[in-house]
């Protein structure tokens, strides 16, 4: 319900549509009919994804209005006002980061809106901001108009006094005022947003806290009383609050612009090119601002960097060693899903497109260096409030003050939860880091194992063949053609076929990458490899509860004014020692993972200069194949050229009978001339083997019988060249081998032979 009119829920039957339906209370002043009016119209003409938007009023219900006045239809804004937000004792000492940056884009965006379009809210505040669902994205929108002032009728307005605590001071002194009130009211928003509470004297009324106000510093953004009665002014937000420290001076600036007491100076001189006020420039600066947050696993420090434009990686590397002492070749940064940061890329890989505040997005930094994580088995500092309560538990405090420090003391617990939830995704992060590098493992592990089985493949043949070639040798020589050189080529052959089986075997790796696999399993089996957290988020819903029901007291009149702080104080130091516990067996645990990855790491240069081994006696295997091969074709060359020199003159039964013919009675020589030309014939013609050469068996001018003697000899020489031939195509039938080393026939080695020799050389 409104300050003068209930709101309802409307909700179609068929199409699911809800609105919210807003409808005036009957006792309204003519003022408030005059303001519902006003709302009416201006929601009529505004459209912005900032502002809420209105909609037809459903004729089905237009009849349930109370009086004259129309109903007001908005779109339903689901997840209830920043008010609600802020309430929440997990955010007593501010929204995170990410939350506080939307708040800024969107509200900021909103009230330009409404400037750009003459109106001024004049009553900005946490129950008008309201937040929707929009595909998967909270946003923040403006409600409630009703105040909002149309500057068509004046630029200077005397006529309301909207909620105090968020009012420019110049409002609800009723002075005239400008689109600065609505400065203030956003500056103070975005303080109490950051840091849980109100910038000036948060437990006081304006009425009670502007004459002290009045007169702070043009910087100052803060103001509290101490026990003294002191006011204490301050140029800088408050510690704890959850603003990394690239974003806490800008916002700092940002205040300081929007919370000066002089509306002529709030938000800055206006500039005369775009007509805005340094104050939203400024604004779109912070927003604009390309910060990665980096988690220190070693640490479990959080170091954020305001990233340049277009800097590099290394540059960014840098940065960190100098904070860190990790060197960069020391510097692992993974992804949260285990994915390493691309050297070759810019730095601004690290920041996600629409993704901001740290706790929404963090790269996870390992020294390569170490291997076993101690960690940092202490809990993080606590604020100086709290730390008073814990030294003295039994101390009776006020129950105002007490509430500050109860909140403080809830929003340390959460904190610890939350540093444990970073390291455990830092965990899994390098968890998930393992399972890629397990996988390349066992990519090149299937790679080893199949190069290993070709080469042994071949291996066997090769030997085989040697021996086979080995046996059938003594075989040959009766053909003519022997070498001692080949021989001892085809031996030596041998051996060093033998001595790369060793290369081959790599069943010693394999054990080693078989033993590692089923460590990296049992790591994921572990029940350190799950969330550990739940005693931390027990001892957290305690302490909020406690939390609680110091609120319900301040609320109730006659309750005791003050009380000490020994269960919450218990809560503290229960989470810090369970906190303590789940750290060292995360860190524990996380060790193993590293030492598993070192392993692997270790592992690939061996298979590397394996698989480099073993293609290079693959290679050697082949080129000693290919030798063999030529070697082989030579020989035949050999045997073919011995035979049909033999034979060249009768290559056929009709060139014998044409060569016979020849030595016919009709040419008769005498006896010395026959025994002159055959002798020197059989000079020229000598063969290195002792079987006579055919030559010498060609007729004499006497020897009738001759030509079928002739022809039975010549028939069986190219018998026996026949044979050879058949013999080695066989042999080459008979490999199933030849298809994998890609040659004509199964031969062995190349040797080089000298033209005046029958003997290789």
């Amino acid at each position: 319900m409104g300050g003068f009119a209930h709101v309802y829920l409307y909700q179609h039957v068929v199409s699911n549509e809800k609105l919210a339906v807003k409808m005036c209370r009957l006792d309204l002043t003519p003022r408030n009919k005059d303001r519902w009016k006003r709302e009416i119209l201006i929601m009529k003409k505004l459209n912005h994804i900032n502002v809420v938007t209105g909609r037809d009023v459903p004729e089905e219900i237009t009849h349930i209005a109370l009086n004259d006045l129309p109903l007001l239809a908005m779109e339903y804004c689901s997840r209830g006002d920043l008010r609600k937000v802020l309430s929440k004792p997990e955010n007593c000492c501010g929204l995170k980061e990410s939350e506080v940056l939307s708040l800024l884009s969107d509200v900021g965006s909103g009230i330009q809106y409404l400037h750009e379009n003459k109106i001024i809210h004049r009553d900005l505040k946490p129950e008008n901001i309201v937040l929707q669902d929009i595909n998967g994205k909270l946003v923040h929108k403006i409600i409630d108009l009703g105040y909002a002032k149309d500057l068509d009728q004046g630029s200077l307005c005397t006529s309301f006094v909207g909620t105090l605590q968020y009012l420019a001071p110049e409002l609800f002194e009723n002075k005239p005022y400008t689109v600065t009130v609505d400065y203030w009211s956003f500056g103070t928003m975005i303080f109490e947003c950051s840091c849980g509470f109100r910038p000036f004297f948060h437990n006081l009324q304006p009425v009670q806290w502007v004459s002290k106000v009045r007169n702070k510093g043009p910087k100052d953004i803060m103001a509290v009383e101490e026990p003294t009665g002191e006011v204490k002014f301050s140029k800088h937000m408050p510690n704890p609050n959850n603003l990394s420290r690239p974003l806490l001076e800008p916002m700092e600036e940002l205040l300081q612009l929007m919370l000066k007491w002089d509306p002529v100076h709030r938000g800055g001189k206006v500039n005369t090119e775009n007509k805005k006020p340094p104050c939203f420039d400024f604004l779109e600066q912070i927003l604009s601002m390309k910060v990665v947050h980096i988690l220190n696993m070693v640490t479990a420090q959080v170091h954020s960097f305001q990233l340049s434009p277009d800097e590099t990686l290394y540059s960014l590397q840098k940065r960190i060693e100098a904070e860190t002492k990790i060197e960069v070749v020391n510097q692992e940064l993974l992804q949260e899903t285990g994915v390493s940061l691309d050297p070759r890329k810019p730095a601004a890989q690290c920041v996600l497109d629409g993704v901001r505040g740290w706790d929404s997005y963090i790269v996870y930094l390992f020294d390569r260096s170490m291997s076993k994580y101690t960690g940092p088995l202490s809990s993080r500092q606590l604020p100086e409030k709290v730390n008073t309560i814990v030294q003295e538990p039994k101390t009776q405090v006020s129950l105002v003050v007490l509430k500050k420090i109860w909140g403080q003391a809830v929003s340390y617990i959460c904190g610890l939860k939350e540093d444990y939830s970073r390291l455990f995704q830092g965990q899994r992060a390098a968890m998930l880091s393992l399972l890629r590098y397990n996988t390349n493992l066992t990519r090149c592990k299937n790679s080893m194992f199949g190069f290993s089985q070709q080469l042994k493949a071949k291996l066997d043949f090769f030997r085989s063949s040697i021996q086979y070639d080995l046996e059938k040798y003594s075989d040959q020589m009766h053909y003519g053609i022997s070498s001692e050189k080949m021989l001892k080529a085809w031996q030596e052959n041998e051996e060093r076929a033998a001595a790369f089986a060793q290369v081959a075997e790599v069943g010693h790796l394999d054990d080693e990458i078989m033993a590692l696999h089923s460590e990296i399993v049992e790591l994921q089996r572990s029940p350190y490899a799950r969330r550990q957290g739940d005693k931390i988020e027990q001892l957290e819903e305690k302490a909020i509860e406690l939390y609680k029901q110091l609120k319900m007291k301040c609320k109730i009149p006659e309750s005791d004014v003050s009380s000490d702080s020994s269960e919450m104080v218990k809560a503290i130091i229960q989470t810090v020692q369970n906190q303590d516990k789940v750290l060292k067996d995360l860190y524990t645990h996380l060790s193993k993972i590293l030492i598993s990855k070192q392993k692997i790491i270790d592992l690939f240069p061996r298979i590397e200069k394996t698989l480099e081994n073993i293609k290079d006696a693959d290679n050697t295997v082949m080129q000693m194949q290919i030798k063999r091969q030529r070697e082989f074709w030579h020989l035949l060359k050999i045997a073919c050229a011995q035979n049909l020199s033999r034979n060249s003159i009768a290559v056929s039964p009709e060139s014998n009978l044409l060569q016979v013919s020849q030595w016919s009675p009709s040419q008769p020589q005498s006896p010395s001339q026959s025994q002159s030309q055959s002798q020197s014939q059989a000079q020229s013609q000598a063969q290195p083997v002792s079987s006579p050469h055919p030559l010498t068996s060609l007729p004499g001018p006497n020897d009738r019988d001759a030509a079928p003697r002739l022809l039975q000899e010549n028939q069986k020489y190219l018998s026996q060249l026949t044979s050879l031939m058949q013999e080695a195509a066989d042999d080459q039938a008979k490999s199933i081998v030849f298809s994998r080393f890609s040659v004509p026939t199964r031969a062995v080695c190349v040797l080089e032979f000298d033209k005046n020799r029958s003997e290789p050389r």
